[in-house]
């Protein structure tokens, strides 16, 4: 698939749900939110039929996000179903990390190829206050297990503030080299004012090189973060879905006021 702007599409990211086991502070409110209905958030069966639909248009890369993706119940089920299907090439996740020592070994036997896990902090009091009440230790726990499992490499998703050299982000960065790990920057972002950047040691926000378009768990197929379109795959054919949002993908980012996190997925 190729945007109005020459961009090859081939890069899907999946939020399977909007529910979280933490209420990070740059993410989500202390008091939580309000869900999705559960008859509004697509089954696996469904996500399947969208990813089979995506890759016969040439996806070639799925990331399962959140919410936190591994509070949905039978997500190992998913990650098989999906993995699958032929002609997916790199099938990974993004997580919190806190349930990720029960389910790193599953998940690389259902077919997971990797994990990126989010880490702001080493620090066990600066993690309880940035989750609002987190426990690293589980986290640290994740790390080992995915590591063990196979599920390589393990990335570790550390947001900024203002820059890498806040001390909390070279704390975290010196931990990855010593753990053998892969950090990346995301420099904290704002849909609603529509500030973002490139992420140091990947290539989010790079909007001149975009190959993404995003799956909600209620069923929007979005051409970008910082966009407000959407079209849903139960209003009308996955396909038209699919080709709305590949002619509409913007050149770049802008605002995005009525979008959460929590609900389209990092």
């Amino acid at each position: 698939m190729y945007d109005p702007y020459n961009r090859k599409l081939d890069y899907l990211r999946i939020s399977v749900t909007d529910r979280c086991n933490l209420r990070c502070v740059y993410c989500m409110p202390e008091e939580g939110i309000k869900l999705m209905q559960h008859e509004d958030i697509l089954s696996f069966e469904n996500i399947l039929v969208v990813v089979k639909k995506g890759v016969a248009k040439g996806i070639t890369k799925v990331r399962l996000t959140g919410g936190e993706p591994l509070v949905r119940k039978g997500v190992v089920d998913l990650v098989g179903m999906i993995a699958s299907v032929g002609g997916i090439t790199d099938l990974s996740m993004t997580t919190n990390g806190i349930l990720l020592a029960q389910f790193a070994k599953p998940l690389k036997e259902a077919g997971l190829n990797r994990v990126n896990i989010s880490l702001d902090t080493i620090s066990p009091s600066r993690y309880k206050e940035i989750t609002r009440g987190g426990d690293i230790r589980k986290v640290f726990d994740g790390i080992d297990a995915a590591k063990n499992a196979g599920l390589h490499p393990v990335k570790i998703n550390c947001v900024v503030f203002k820059n890498s050299l806040e001390p909390d982000a070279r704390e975290v960065a010196a931990f990855c080299k010593e753990n053998d790990l892969q950090i990346r920057f995301i420099h904290q972002m704002n849909l609603q004012t529509g500030e973002f950047s490139i992420v140091e040691g990947g290539n989010g926000g790079d909007c001149k090189n975009c190959n993404r378009l995003r799956l909600t768990a209620n069923g929007d197929i979005k051409p970008c973060l910082f966009n407000e379109m959407a079209f849903n795959v139960k209003e009308t054919s996955i396909n038209r879905a699919f080709d709305m949002a590949v002619m509409n993908k913007p050149k770049a980012g802008t605002k995005n006021k009525s979008g959460k996190f929590y609900g389209i997925g990092g």
